[in-house]
């Protein structure tokens, strides 16, 4: 059902380019990018005196010294340990958080909120593709790139930033008030910003006046869609929620209409089993943020896992000859032409996920393959068996999907081929392996 789902790949409701999605980029590289994140994402609010309960229960993270001011990403898993998903949960009160991300970390946190007993109220604000008609609460802007503070100072009316990485503050612009989060979807130094919804306009027009000394540009649907691959965030994992019995009344109290129901799987990894493609937190490097401080549901399941070998994100770059090859295919007089990369991001499907083999051994999944016009090359993320997954190790990925294709009405038919690729870090870019993390 999901491989042949009409979705398509994950919408982002803004202007596909504002300018050309190479030089916007190019701007979270070199100067100063925004990033317009008010309409693609779901917002939970959660408030009640169990409201820190109710996410200890539910979520590997600890919340022992968590509360307001403070931010984290907050990972799920199902009972038997493997991801649900991740999003971003922040701390607005001691007793109230907002959980931002794609719908399926709020959809589970709201199911328990809900059926779980505990003394919270939610509040939803959903993203404009479930709401079309929804005015938003909240504006949500990324301000990101190596010029990013210099513009935020100079446009900030209020007291010093807060800049340490993770840490919420405050800042105001054009006399609005905001609040802050140091984190970057680019992987780069700078700022997500919010506030009511009526102040956005008011708040870019500034950040554009001010931002034009400093090379700011915005950045269209096209180009944010491939900064994933650039900072090394997995945002595509297969909600493990669809078999077993503990899930089934999860299931049965998500709606048809639910982004569970109607998101895509797509790629050349085509199995027939579901719980093939779920993935653990070690998988996506989240086994750093698993706590057994506190008891959750799938602890015991992660406890085992966490004794046993983990398969490793990895960023794999793409063989440049091996590309041209795949753009060749289109104008060849093969039966079918090669499946077509859109750049900059080749998403065809919610969840990308192509096979990844070692002289013919499968070893990983390839994720979310884009172009990165700051590295010149086309890259994608990967999960890794541990004996490839070291840099310089060469694997191969297949593009496309078999038997000519699926129904998806993003999927032109096509014949598969196989693409050379070299196994590096993430991120792919040194300087931002070296310094993201460490912002002050």
């Amino acid at each position: 059902m999901l491989y042949d789902n009409q979705m398509g790949r994950y919408p982002f409701p803004i202007e596909s380019e504002y300018t050309h999605w190479a030089e916007e980029q190019r701007a979270w590289r070199e100067g100063v990018a925004l990033m317009n994140q008010s309409f693609h994402m779901t917002d939970l609010y959660v408030k009640g005196p169990d409201v820190m309960k109710l996410l200890s229960d539910i979520s590997v993270n600890s919340y022992a010294k968590f509360g307001k001011g403070k931010a984290k990403q907050i990972v799920c898993v199902n009972h038997d340990g493997y991801l649900i998903g991740d999003s971003i949960v922040f701390g607005l009160e001691d007793d109230e958080v907002n959980i931002v991300g794609r719908p399926i970390v709020p959809n589970w946190v709201q199911f328990h909120a809900e059926t779980g007993g505990y003394d919270v109220v939610c509040t939803r604000d959903e993203r404009k593709l479930d709401d079309p008609d929804n005015r938003r609460l909240t504006y949500r802007y990324e301000v990101q790139g190596p010029k990013a503070l210099d513009l935020l100072n100079e446009v900030n009316e209020g007291g010093p930033l807060t800049t340490k990485f993770f840490n919420m503050g405050e800042i105001t612009i054009a006399g609005c008030k905001g609040q802050t989060l140091s984190h970057g979807m680019g992987g780069a130094q700078g700022l997500e910003i919010w506030g009511p919804f009526d102040d956005g306009d008011k708040v870019k027009a500034r950040l554009m006046e001010v931002g034009e000394k400093y090379g700011l540009r915005l950045v269209g649907s096209r180009a944010y869609a491939s900064a994933a691959a650039e900072s090394g965030w997995v945002p595509s994992v297969v909600p493990a929620i669809y078999t077993g019995e503990k899930m089934k009344p999860y299931r049965q109290w998500l709606k048809a209409t639910s982004f569970e129901a109607l998101s895509t799987l797509g790629g050349s990894m085509k199995t027939g089993n579901i719980e093939d493609y779920y993935m653990t937190p070690w998988d996506v490097d989240y086994g750093r943020v698993i706590k057994f401080d506190h008891d959750f549901i799938g602890r015991a399941a992660l406890e085992k896992m966490a004794e046993q070998p983990q398969r490793k994100k990895m960023t794999l770059v793409w063989d440049a000859d091996d590309v041209l090859k795949v753009n060749a295919g289109y104008m060849d007089d093969g039966d079918l032409p090669t499946k077509n990369m859109d750049f900059p991001a080749a998403h065809y499907a919610s969840y990308p996920y192509d096979l990844v083999t070692k002289d013919g051994r499968t070893v990983g999944i390839s994720i979310a393959p884009a172009y990165s016009a700051n590295e010149r090359a086309w890259i994608s993320l990967a999960v890794l068996d541990p004996d490839v997954a070291e840099t310089g190790t060469e694997v191969t990925v297949t593009w496309g999907e078999p038997d000519g294709g699926s129904s998806k009405p993003t999927v032109e038919r096509h014949r598969q081929i196989d693409v050379k690729t070299e196994v590096h870090p993430w991120p792919i870019h040194d300087a931002v392996r070296e310094t993201y993390r460490k912002q002050t």
